[in-house]
């Protein structure tokens, strides 16, 4: 084949470090479009992000020639960069270690998409670990609830 094509979308969830509720309201708008600029930057296509103020949904389509890691190291780097010059307060954010990613298949695109819109009404019944461990289990990843969160 002369040309390489590919569409992967990913449903990225990210935790802040031991999941404190640190992401102001206010910022999350501003925030979500750095996030999508970052995205861009690495040649990846923003489907939906949400923030709440301990966890990240982003959607997004992964660019041809980048790695998963790659893309994630990039935007973790750059919206902590970015929320420590937003506020005095915001100096100690950090992003957990680890993430979750899962591949989403284009059928459901839409679905996750609302998922991740309606992240408030949804955390409102079901806490970010439980529902994290939900994804988990869904895409049928072992783990250890020692490592998970930290």
């Amino acid at each position: 084949m002369a040309q390489s094509l590919a569409k992967i979308y990913i449903h990225l969830i990210l935790s802040t470090k031991n999941r404190e509720r640190t992401i102001p309201d206010d910022l999350r708008p501003t925030l979500h479009s750095y996030m999508g600029g970052i995205l861009r930057d690495c040649g990846c296509t923003s489907v939906e992000i949400n923030t709440e103020p301990d966890h990240a949904h982003v959607l997004f389509l992964l660019a041809r020639t980048s790695t998963l890691s790659e893309v994630v190291g990039n935007l973790k780097k750059g919206s902590t960069v970015w929320l420590h010059e937003q506020r005095p307060e915001l100096k100690g954010f950090y992003w957990q270690n680890g993430y979750g990613a899962f591949s989403v298949s284009k059928s459901s695109v839409a679905e996750v998409q609302a998922y991740v819109r309606n992240q408030k009404e949804h955390h409102a019944k079901q806490s970010f670990q439980d529902a994290f461990r939900v994804w988990l289990q869904r895409y049928e990843i072992e783990f250890d609830e020692r490592y998970v969160w930290d």
